[in-house]
């Protein structure tokens, strides 16, 4: 159960055998049905979980109910509010499975704990941070200097798994275009020699 979790591990840290056993016995295994809200706009988040299988998206609604999907998650992949999480306050997000999952889940004061206990894992986080952070910069930067079309061509080149597992509408709001655009964008992609 823990394998895929300690193989991502040890491309950032070296554990001793005591304190990967400490680090499993802080974590939580969770089986989750397709379309089960993990957290709610409102709710502290009180978890990080890694994705041991299925589809996650992570979106937030305006004020006229519109949704905007911030992120999609697979396999490999951890999921969280950030902020959220961090800061112990209420999250503008909404985290719904899209897929039976099974998760590894940290809460606030087990991470406290292995933070403590066992100090690189502080590194292993920063780590998931920075990335978090780096995608959060490509994707604003994407909204304002590429079109629809080209946003649709980098999400399937970069996300290729994700792209047949989620509903061309959560694409859609995804690259921040109506399901109608998409469709038109992928049948003119489509139709390019």
């Amino acid at each position: 159960m823990f394998e895929a979790l300690d193989q991502f591990v040890s491309k950032y840290i070296r554990l001793t055998q005591e304190e990967t056993e400490i680090f499993h016995s802080l974590l939580a295994y969770k089986k989750v049905k397709k379309k089960q809200f993990l957290l709610r706009e409102g709710e502290i988040c009180q978890f990080e979980a890694f994705i041991l299988k299925g589809c996650i998206r992570t979106f937030y609604v305006d004020k006229s109910g519109t949704e905007t999907i911030l992120n999609f998650a697979v396999e490999g992949w951890w999921v969280s509010d950030l902020s959220s999480f961090s800061e112990q306050q209420p999250s503008a997000q909404n985290i719904e499975t899209l897929e039976d999952c099974e998760l590894l889940m940290i809460n606030y004061e087990n991470k406290k704990i292995l933070f403590d206990v066992i100090p690189a894992f502080e590194k292993v986080f920063r780590i998931l941070v920075q990335r978090s952070l780096g995608v959060l910069q490509q994707r604003f930067y994407a909204g304002i200097s590429q079109t629809a079309e080209e946003r649709y061509q980098a999400f399937i080149e970069k996300y290729p798994q994700v792209v047949q597992r989620v509903p061309q509408h959560q694409i859609a709001r995804y690259i921040g275009v109506s399901p109608e655009f998409l469709s038109k964008v992928r049948s003119t992609l489509y139709k390019k020699p």
